[in-house]
This record gives C-alpha cells, structure tokens and sequence, in this order.
C-alpha cells in the first residue's frame, strides 16, 4: 500500500467531544473550548494510531437535504431547532466552537470538504467510492456509513466510535457481515438494505412494519437482495412469511423513498475542499495558529497534533 486516506465525519465527532469533555474548559476569556480541544485531541490520536497519509475532515453543508425530505418528510425532523428556521438543534455552547475547529484546520492545514446540498455522510460516500490509489478509513459514530465498506478497487474500512475512541471498532465486509448477520460478499449493501426494513428512529424512518434487524438480515440472506425480497412478496409462490409480505407490500411508497433516503451518496456532484489532502508537514498558516492557540487556549491540544504530524520532528 502506498498510504492511506483518513475520512472524518466532522460534525460526528465535534459533537461527541462537546459531550465527552465539560464545558469548564475555557478559553482565558471564558468561552467554552472543550469541543475544540476535544476534536483536535481526536485527531492527534487517530492520526497517532492509525498513520495515514491524507486526511479530509467532511463536512454537513446541509444536513437534512431536499432530496432527501422530499421523499420522507420526517427524515431528522426531531431534530430540528424550536427556531423555525429549519436549523439543527445544536447547543449553544457548540455552535461558535464549530467556527474554532475550522480555524484551526484551516490554520493547521488539515482538508475539509463538503458538497452543496448533501450531507457529510454522501462526501465520505463519494470521496471512498472514488479513491483508486489509497486505501480508506472512515471515521464516524454513525453506524449508516457502514455502508461504504468495501474490498474493492481499494480496502475501505469504518472504524465505528459510538462508544468513544477507547471502545472503537474496526468493521469492514467480514465484519458487517459476521455483526449483523448480512451476506459477506454484498455487506455494505446489504447492510443500508437492512436499515431501510428495520428503520431508524434517530433519523426519522419509520421501516417496515414488524420486520427488525434480525428478521431483515434473515430475509436479505434468503432472498439477495431487497430488490429480490420485494418482488418475492407479490409473488405467492415464494416463502415469504405472511405477515412480512403484507408488511412489504403495504410499505410500497416507503420502500420506494427509502432507499434515496437511506444510500449514502456516491456521485455529490461538487465537492468543495480547501487545502491538500495530504496530512501537512507543518501548519500552513503558523502565525494564524499561535494567534488561535493564544485566544482560545488551545496550546497542549495543537502540540498534541502537532506532535502527531510530526512538526516538531
């Protein structure tokens, strides 16, 4: 292998570090900076352990997309702020933290990139589907982009922080499959096709009535594919349960929006990224960066990174 990407989902683990870390931390003019520590410390562990090459921080230039809305109006819509202006519900202590962590890529010289109109979720789609050199870690807390993985052109694999950095896990095709009960050769796949049945409360999918994980790993493995398994339960002859079929059969418009809701993108028609993906030698803008460090605070966490990186080597 001649390196590796590194692909975070950004807003993924900027909110797990406001979460992990109080809000004591503060900057010397009392704004809170425990996200920003946090989201640099993570990196600096990750690029610590892991070793890549690149690194693109991806980013939610929309996170509740048209196309997907469109097609099922509850998509996130829990999540939604009480402001009526169809804003994330995010806390108020985070949202100018998340102005800090770009200034401090931006500073550090580390990739971000996002695409008009999609979430992170379709640029790590996308930036995964066509990478043809390297081979890919993701980074998320969101089980949905266990999806990418993949064997080939290139290795893709996800390493799963739900349970913080301490717990991770490493999951590519073997491992989906083995976890969840979904056919190796087509985990991926197989694995959106499972969550379109079971549905997903966190993002507003209502799936098909009684059919949960296991009941859907098992019916995608009897019958492929959920293209086949729909086609089986209009046809009687085939041996699907009753009450699945008329479950399925009933769900048809679902069924149908479900699966452009659920497929991460792979085609984000444009990507915007600043700055190389290759992980920087030194920080592209040091001045900027001691000026951050000084206002916010931030000394231990960019020596951290920048030990990581190898600045100071």
């Amino acid at each position: 292998m001649t390196g590796s990407v590194m692909l975070l989902d950004g807003a993924s683990l900027w909110f797990r570090s406001f979460y992990a870390l109080p809000e004591k931390m503060t900057a010397p003019d009392g704004r809170p900076v425990n996200a920003v520590r946090g989201f640099l410390d993570t990196i600096a562990s990750l690029v610590s352990t892991h070793q890549p090459t690149r690194l693109v921080v991806c980013l939610d230039l929309d996170w509740r997309p048209a196309f997907r809305t469109d097609l099922i109006p509850s998509y996130k819509a829990h999540r939604v702020a009480d402001s009526g202006d169809g804003a994330e519900e995010v806390p108020d202590t985070l949202t100018p933290q998340v102005g800090m962590i770009l200034d401090a890529l931006h500073c550090a010289g580390i990739a971000t990139s996002g695409a008009r109109g999609c979430e992170a979720d379709d640029v790590i789609g996308t930036l995964a589907f066509h990478e043809a050199v390297d081979d890919v870690l993701v980074v998320s807390g969101d089980r949905d982009l266990l999806q990418v993985v993949a064997e080939d052109p290139v290795p893709v694999r996800v390493l799963y922080v739900g349970r913080g950095l301490a717990k991770a896990e490493l999951m590519g095709p073997a491992e989906v499959a083995a976890k969840y009960g979904v056919p190796v050769e087509r985990a991926g796949v197989a694995y959106a096709e499972m969550s379109i049945l079971r549905g997903d409360p966190s993002d507003g999918l209502p799936g098909v009535p009684g059919i949960g994980e296991k009941t859907a790993a098992k019916l995608l493995t009897q019958f492929a594919s959920l293209d086949a398994l729909e086609a089986a339960a209009y046809d009687e002859s085939t041996a699907v349960p009753t009450r699945a079929r008329n479950s399925i059969q009933n769900s048809k418009d679902y069924l149908s929006a479900a699966r452009t809701v659920v497929a991460v993108r792979t085609d984000a028609d444009t990507i915007d990224s600043t700055d190389s993906d290759v992980l920087p030698s030194a920080p592209a803008d040091p001045a900027g960066l001691d000026a951050l460090v000084t206002e916010l605070g931030i000394d231990a966490s960019v020596g951290r990174l920048g030990a990581a990186l190898g600045w100071n080597s």
